[in-house]
């Protein structure tokens, strides 16, 4: 195996996911010392090569994280996800 490092070229986005979710991935990530990004990249290479990024200590990890955040779906929610919208903002009124 090659362990000489790749340069690439990364650019900050902005992308919306459930907030529990975030959470779990946050602590994740800091449990093992590295970045959001990072963990990301990482979990998407190994999905887009049909492997598991985890290993069977790492996903006792994430059960432990899951049940500390209250956080219960699982991949059958992954196509199901609705947003609630926004409440409006209230209209202020003018001194006069």
């Amino acid at each position: 195996m090659d362990d000489a490092k790749l340069l690439v070229e990364r650019v900050q986005t902005g992308v919306r996911m459930e907030k529990r979710l975030l959470k779990v991935l946050k602590a994740f990530a800091e449990y093992h010392d590295m970045t959001l990004g990072d963990l990301l990249e990482g979990i998407v290479l190994h999905a887009f090569d049909g492997k598991t990024p985890f290993s069977p200590v790492s996903l006792e990890r994430i059960q432990e994280l899951k049940r500390f955040y209250e956080f219960d779906l699982d991949s059958s929610a992954s196509h199901r996800l609705k947003e609630i919208k926004a409440r409006p903002a209230r209209k202020r009124t003018a001194d006069k």
